[in-house]
């Protein structure tokens, strides 16, 4: 059975910790790619070791991040991720440090970059990903509906359960057929002309 990820819901603290554009890149590496060392994640992202050396160790330093003592035989330290899934309360937002308030601006910014991105790189290559997961296997689609903030958050947790039940899913890790796949959910109002609509 897989292991399951814990959710942390980012405080002040770890939120300022998190939320800078290099640190947020470093975990996403590391989720995706697997324990590396400073140089590695430098050379991938196109940054200078000194750079990602000291991000890592901010990122260690409030818990996203660990060593990787398996892959630790030579004189460089390698990292790995927390298995943790992260979540950030609305309260940070409206927080009376303005600081905190800019750290959550710019962890939210940069996920909707990061979001931007992988869709990105999705339509670019898409064709690599055929005919295996076609036929519905990937989606890109949006939906509008009417809703009250009192449904929207039901929509939101029942769509989180239903996230939690698949990531306890059973799939071997020799399973050829089984890929990383990336789920992104946006729930949000949006202005409308109400009048030019009736």
């Amino acid at each position: 059975m897989p292991e399951e990820h814990l959710v942390r819901k980012l405080d002040a603290r770890s939120l300022r910790g998190l939320a800078h554009p290099l640190r947020m890149e470093l975990l996403d590496a590391l989720r995706r790619h697997g324990p590396a060392t400073a140089s590695m994640l430098a050379e991938r992202l196109g940054e200078s070791s000194g750079a990602t050396s000291y991000h890592l160790r901010q990122l260690a330093e409030h818990g996203f991040i660990e060593d990787a003592p398996e892959h630790g035989k030579g004189r460089e330290r390698w990292w790995q991720a927390v298995k943790q899934n992260i979540s950030m309360g609305e309260s940070l937002l409206r927080d009376e440090d303005p600081a905190v308030r800019g750290a959550a601006d710019t962890f939210l910014y940069e996920m909707a970059a990061t979001h931007g991105r992988e869709l990105s790189t999705l339509m670019a290559t898409r064709h690599d990903w055929l005919p295996k997961w076609g036929d519905h296997a990937m989606d890109v689609s949006d939906w509008n509906l009417r809703l009250t903030p009192a449904l929207a958050r039901e929509l939101i947790g029942r769509m989180h359960e239903l996230l939690r039940e698949y990531d306890n899913s059973e799939v071997a890790d020799d399973d050829p057929d089984a890929e990383q796949v990336r789920i992104h959910t946006h729930v949000f109002p949006i202005a409308t002309d109400r009048k030019g609509s009736q």
